[in-house]
């Protein structure tokens, strides 16, 4: 397995891990004709400017047998005024295959998320995660990952979601 910085030729096969990801993991919180509506070309597009973008965000992409792309995460300085972009961070996507769900990936590209964020100076991090994501929620829990209280409510799919913001140290 390899991890690296991706590129804009990345962006089809980021959407296509997204969309994938989604769908397993959402199907039992969000409507299925919304997961089924996901559009991975429309997901590549957004991608694609993202990663192209000077100031986009740094997103890290996991590599197996042959080169396929089976995961990705995305950081950026913290989006809200609540936090100094400086030295907080938002790991703002972590996603990787269903098949690849139990096998270590995860953890292997939170981990280089971690270190990239600690290399380009941040000292925290914060994310989202659906408070009905158990799984997620323990993925991050195992991670030292802890909800600091902060509960947010996003409507998804027609569908009104509790969202809890998690935090980490990255260093100390």
């Amino acid at each position: 397995m390899t991890i690296r910085e991706a590129s804009p030729e990345d962006a089809a096969a980021v959407a296509a891990v997204h969309v994938g990801s989604w769908r397993a993991a959402y199907a039992e919180l969000l409507p299925p004709e919304f997961l089924a509506s996901l559009s991975v070309p429309e997901r590549a597009a957004r991608w694609e400017a993202r990663l192209a973008a000077p100031d986009g965000p740094t997103v890290l992409v996991a590599t197996g047998p042959g080169g396929r792309l089976v995961g990705f995460s995305c950081l950026r300085p913290w989006p809200d005024g609540d936090f100094d972009p400086a030295t907080t961070a938002e790991l703002a996507a972590l996603y990787t295959l269903p098949e690849m769900w139990g096998t270590g990936l995860g953890r292997r590209l939170a981990e280089a998320s971690v270190e990239r964020l600690l290399h380009d100076g941040f000292r925290t991090a914060l994310l989202w995660v659906l408070a009905g994501n158990e799984r997620a929620r323990r993925f991050y829990e195992a991670a030292g990952w802890r909800a600091d209280g902060t509960v947010v409510q996003e409507e998804t799919g027609g569908v009104i979601l509790d969202e809890l913001r998690y935090a980490r140290a990255l260093s100390g």
